[in-house]
């Protein structure tokens, strides 16, 4: 099954975390919240004994529909956002799942297809939604923000320090007509970046800002994270891959702060012993690729998995 299928980042390292192969765990129920092509899930139902389950999402329309060509009884697969992960295992008629799996990547279909506005590498409309069901495409915004909330955007989500002359630069263009052309943006912001790191495109950051921004990612990853744990039996697992930084802080802090006893009301005495609980317990260190996948796949470069047990 998975000798054709694209192989995602730290693919065998992701599905190894949720730990199928451990006693009962191999017919227990697992969710991909993101399906993409489908490669995690696939190497997930090799491992699934007869009776496992394997519950997908994807906010991609076009993924959604690879997906169906599963026919794996064992399957199935949701039209879905992260922030209605809990909702959609529920209505599965699912209490408990044994892992959960998170890749945060944007998948090489998306990027390599012109039409959807993600890459700069081709002149296409500047579309970048996940979901192109809804939502603002990347051009309306830009045409109706301000040249502040450009600024913040840029400077936020894109970690670029350019991010002043980025936003007055698309706000002057505008005034001449619309930007709404994934080339027309990158000669913008190119001629706007006075300097860049040797081999990084000057739109580089830009494009991941307005990605991140226009799909709401951080906020959907922030709004996950405590629906996998809601959903997660009893030494079931969570496993996210992130691919920059703003991701990894998140994940990192939250996965930091389950891991630990909750705080005591202020200015009540409480002893120790009578805090929450933790919620969860960290296993392993962060896992990075090796030279050999990035060699093979230079967008790995910067993936990082996490892994968490939930904690009775």
């Amino acid at each position: 099954m998975i000798a054709d299928a694209h192989q995602p980042v730290l693919f065998h390292e992701a599905v190894d975390a949720l730990a199928i192969d451990e006693g009962a765990r191999a017919n227990g129920i697992f969710v991909d919240a993101t399906f993409g092509r489908g490669g995690h899930a696939r190497l997930i139902l090799d491992r699934l004994g007869p009776h496992g389950r394997l519950i997908a999402l994807d906010r991609d329309a076009s993924a959604v529909a690879a997906g169906r060509l599963i026919t794996d009884p064992r399957f199935a697969i949701v039209h879905a956002r992260f922030s209605e992960l809990e909702e959609t295992v529920r209505a599965q008629g699912v209490a408990a799942v044994a892992g959960v799996l998170i890749d945060l990547g944007v998948s090489s279909p998306q990027l390599d297809d012109p039409e959807r506005g993600f890459s700069f590498r081709f002149d296409a409309p500047l579309d970048m939604r996940m979901d192109t069901t809804r939502g603002v495409t990347a051009a309306q915004w830009l045409a109706q923000a301000s040249e502040a909330e450009i600024r913040e955007v840029v400077r936020s989500h894109g970690e670029e320090r350019f991010a002043k002359q980025i936003a007055k630069a698309i706000v002057a263009a505008r005034e001449r007509g619309p930007v709404a052309r994934t080339r027309q943006l990158a000669d913008l912001v190119g001629a706007a970046v006075r300097t860049r790191e040797p081999g990084k495109d000057p739109a580089t950051r830009t494009f991941q800002a307005l990605r991140i921004h226009v799909n709401q990612e951080l906020e959907e990853l922030s709004l996950v994270l405590p629906q996998a744990i809601s959903i997660l039996a009893p030494e079931g697992r969570l496993a996210v891959i992130s691919f920059h930084s703003l991701e990894d802080r998140i994940v990192k802090n939250f996965m930091r702060t389950n891991a630990r006893p909750g705080e005591a009301p202020e200015r009540l005495p409480v002893r120790a012993a009578d805090l929450p609980p933790p919620r969860l317990r960290s296993l392993g260190k962060p896992r990075r690729p090796g030279p050999g996948e990035i060699g093979a796949n230079p967008r790995a470069r910067s993936a990082v998995l996490r892994v968490a047990e939930k904690l009775g």
